[in-house]
């Protein structure tokens, strides 16, 4: 064993120190300072290079964690980049907006045993920062041009993933989205203080000087039917997300100033990108001087109450139906919102919003957790007579996402969905009911995490790989007959 390693037993773990919180509520700039060299191969020393290392078992993407720690350790930055990018498409991503408290840093062997976890998430945003920083990274030379070409439509982390996986193997790709700029939820949908957008920004630009080809603004449906990219393409991948709001079925659900949390995270960030965004100007979308209640407990409903703070409003609650320890979200985002002002109000559920014409307040009742659903969660159940009034200005639901009703919006009435509205696909070979359309990420899975996406994206190339090599072999055949 590498002597440099298995320090836990001497440093303490050690996270990149936060911004103070009172400079950080003023601005949309990420919250973590970076770490600096001798900081992180100190941390990374501190992994104990676990024989079964459940850090990457629980990684969507099996990366290579203990590798790049102990290389990291040892100083050898660039090779620990070469490692940690040889099974993720977006390091510095993950590394920024992964709830590792749920996945790698939660399974760590060491934060069982009690010395605290290691930061993985930190090490990795370091060592790709590190990696752009010195100019490590650059396109991808093919090597091979091939004629056979590959429509992604989404330009979001799975798509993404996928076009690049496909692009280093030599195919010809065209993402199509259907926003102004690629990226998806990682630039209308995270906000500048989680996720700053140059991040995202540099990354599609290596896709671009790869060769890969962006069409934005175009709608699958009416620009182009899903048949005529299949005729236009040798094979399809649908990777559009899910960005349908859940709703919420109560009385007086149709007031103003109640809106779904990506019409009020797209507003924020769409001026935090220099558009103009009139919503938001002439204070609509804008939290500032407003009694702001969010409603939901993942991490969307964190995000929401984070980016209401930092616009400066006069108060801002968070209203959740179970308890703190039952929270879908990071433990780690609910601790920075309680950090900059958040109030949490557990164990409440709205039963009607107030107001003539526009909301003035909510209804709730305070609930208690019961036993367990079928997930294994403890069911929230009302308490009898409890209800009280909570004042809101504007009302954010941040429930969940599902998925469009893709057969519509894509013309394609005979692409077989779910109960729920997803794709359905068949799971070996990640193809839908239609030869040469694939589909990957959440509008198969449904609405899930970044890193997933990424998973599903890089599967999905190796199986359209798969299909387009056999297509060649078919048509080979054909000719030779």
């Amino acid at each position: 064993m590498n002597k440099k390693m298995l320090q836990f037993t001497k440093l303490d773990q050690q996270n990149p120190p936060k911004r103070d919180t009172g400079k950080r509520k003023g601005d949309f700039k990420e919250i973590y300072d970076d770490f600096i060299n001798d900081k992180a191969k100190d941390q990374s020393s501190r992994c104990s290079q676990c024989g079964v290392p459940f850090c990457q078992i629980h990684c969507p993407l099996s990366n290579n964690i203990p590798d790049w720690l102990k290389l990291t350790a040892e100083g050898r930055l660039k090779e620990a980049y070469e490692i940690s990018q040889s099974t993720n498409n977006m390091p510095e991503v993950c590394g920024r907006i992964c709830p590792q408290d749920r996945l790698c840093e939660g399974n760590c062997v060491i934060e069982q045993s009690g010395h605290g976890t290691v930061t993985i998430g930190s090490v990795e945003k370091y060592i790709t920062d590190t990696a752009w920083e010195k100019g490590w990274i650059k396109p991808h030379k093919i090597n091979r041009e091939i004629n056979q070409s590959v429509a992604v439509i989404g330009a979001g982390p799975a798509g993404m993933a996928c076009a690049e996986e496909l692009r280093k193997s030599g195919y010809q790709v065209t993402i199509y989205d259907r926003y102004d700029r690629p990226g998806g939820l990682l630039i209308y949908g995270i906000p500048n203080f989680k996720l700053e957008k140059f991040v995202v920004e540099r990354r599609t630009k290596l896709l671009r000087d790869s060769g890969i080809k962006f069409v934005q603004n175009f709608e699958v449906g009416k620009n182009k039917t899903l048949d005529e990219l299949k005729k236009n393409h040798d094979a399809v991948l649908i990777a559009t997300g899910v960005y349908k709001p859940r709703e919420i079925e109560i009385p007086g659900s149709d007031l103003k100033n109640i809106f779904p949390a990506m019409d009020f995270l797209t507003a924020s960030n769409r001026k935090g990108l220099g558009d103009k965004v009139e919503l938001f100007e002439n204070g609509t979308l804008n939290s500032e001087g407003k009694n702001i209640v969010v409603i939901g407990g993942g991490d969307t409903a964190m995000d929401c109450v984070r980016t209401a703070i930092r616009q400066n409003a006069k108060s801002v609650k968070c209203l959740y139906r179970r308890d703190k320890k039952n929270m879908p979200g990071s433990a780690r985002e609910v601790g920075n919102a309680e950090e900059e002002g958040v109030e949490f109000v557990w164990l409440t559920s709205p039963k009607s919003f107030l107001g003539d014409s526009k909301v003035t307040g909510v209804e709730v009742n305070k609930m208690q957790l019961g036993e367990p659903d079928s997930s294994g969660r403890r069911r929230p159940v009302v308490e009898e007579n409890t209800e009280y009034k909570i004042n809101a200005d504007m009302v954010i639901k941040s429930l969940g996402f599902d998925p469009e009703n893709i057969p519509k919006l894509f013309n394609a009435k005979e692409l077989s969905v779910s109960r729920w509205g997803t794709i359905k696909i068949d799971l070996r070979t990640m193809q839908t009911n239609l030869e040469g359309v694939f589909a990957a990420g959440d509008i198969v899975r449904g609405a899930s995490l970044v890193v997933w996406d990424i998973r599903d994206g890089r599967d999905a190339a190796i199986q359209i790989e798969k299909y387009l090599k056999n297509k060649i072999k078919k048509e080979k055949k054909i000719k030779a007959a």
